[in-house]
């Protein structure tokens, strides 16, 4: 019946289907929750653009992906400026020469690199770092870890920093001027309108058909008979039934409230929360986000993210891409590369978490490579 049946109605599987219906292809779109968008999904209550699954900024060095993003919607600069609060104290993000200053008093970069070169120093000699902790002090010292990462990161993943591996934390931005842009990239923004939209609008082609409420798994042998092929999104270890074994998640977990007798609850878009207590890592207002919210907005939407264990049957958001769940998503890559018909794509079915500008990166050669 249809050219391509696509499985996830996410950023990937919704670029997929606006490329393939331009070229006169007939497309099926399944989700199986009852919105569109997947993680990036946003709605609007009291005139406030909610992110229901955390903060998304889109960032990207890559003008041919901004120029095309920009299609389907019109964005507002947006600079991610994170806060971090340890035990009540402000702190700020990413690390950089006011967090270095409130610290330690010191006022230059070569003041703050000697504070770090002596705590590294003192903490691991000449050691190579063997693990999340001992690869954070080399890069930041003593005193940024313990008061900014150590607690953010075990609640994080759920697992004591020395048993860690390293990798997790070597891409931490580390700074020595005094900018709390935590992106390094050209652009940057927030669609105003809120991420839905842009889904919306690549969905709307008179050759895609979208059905929500659907799971792919309830009617597997139905939907891998409706299209000549098949565009998968979802986990790849669970289309292969678990053959191999199961790969390895972390969840996360959001309490919304709207608070209508404030109209400011924390000053800033992100709060991290950096102790181990409490237990979610970060608040997220939502509000801050915006630049064209109503002047009638009285009061204000936050959310609470905790991180959370995963087991099948709730949402997978961070790959575990240690060398024991990369080896095995190998063995399933090379699986699904019996099947020609069946394309894996976004996250879960590559198992990479990727920014959003990487996610459009990976869908335009998806498609690119379909039409040659």
């Amino acid at each position: 019946m249809y050219d391509y049946v696509i499985v996830g109605a996410g950023l990937f599987g919704a670029i997929c289907a606006h490329e393939l219906a331009l070229q006169g292809k007939k497309i099926k779109v399944i989700e199986k929750r009852n919105h569109i968008a997947g993680n990036i999904y946003t709605k609007e209550v009291e005139g406030i653009h909610v992110h229901e699954y955390g903060a998304h900024i889109f960032h990207t060095s890559n003008e041919q992906v901004w120029r095309y993003i920009n299609q389907f919607t019109t964005f507002h600069p947006f600079i991610n400026s994170p806060i971090a609060n340890f035990r009540g104290e402000i702190y700020n993000l990413p690390f950089n020469m006011n967090t270095f200053n409130k610290l330690w008093g010191v006022v230059t970069p070569q003041e703050a690199q000697e504070k770090i070169e002596q705590q590294k120093k003192e903490a691991l000699g000449d050691k190579e770092p063997q693990n999340l902790e001992e690869q954070a002090i080399s890069l930041v010292g003593t005193d940024i870890y313990q008061k900014l990462i150590k607690g953010y990161t075990e609640k994080q993943w759920g697992e004591k920093a020395t048993k860690l591996p390293s990798f997790i934390i070597k891409r931490l931005p580390v700074r020595y001027t005094y900018n709390n842009n935590y992106f390094n990239d050209i652009y940057q923004g927030i669609p105003t309108n809120g991420y839905t939209a842009i889904v919306e609008n690549m969905l709307n082609h008179p050759n895609i058909s979208v059905e929500l409420g659907i799971d792919f798994f309830e009617n597997r042998e139905h939907w891998l008979n409706q299209g000549e092929k098949l565009i998968f999104t979802g986990m790849i270890d669970q289309f292969f039934n678990y053959e191999y074994g199961t790969l390895a998640y972390r969840s996360l977990r959001f309490e919304h409230e709207y608070l209508n007798n404030i109209d400011n609850y924390q000053g800033n878009a992100v709060v991290n929360y950096t102790d181990v207590t409490p237990a979610y890592t970060r608040i997220i207002e939502h509000k801050h986000f915006q630049t064209n919210q109503p002047e009638s907005i009285s009061g204000t939407m936050i959310t609470k993210e905790y991180p959370a264990d995963w087991e099948p049957g709730i949402e997978p958001y961070y790959p575990v891409n240690n060398d024991e769940n990369n080896a095995l998503y190998q063995r399933y890559a090379q699986k699904a590369a019996e099947f020609p018909n069946i394309i894996f794509g976004g996250r879960l079915g590559t198992y990479r978490y990727y920014d959003m500008d990487k996610i459009v990166e990976q869908a335009l050669k998806t498609v690119e490579n379909e039409l040659k």
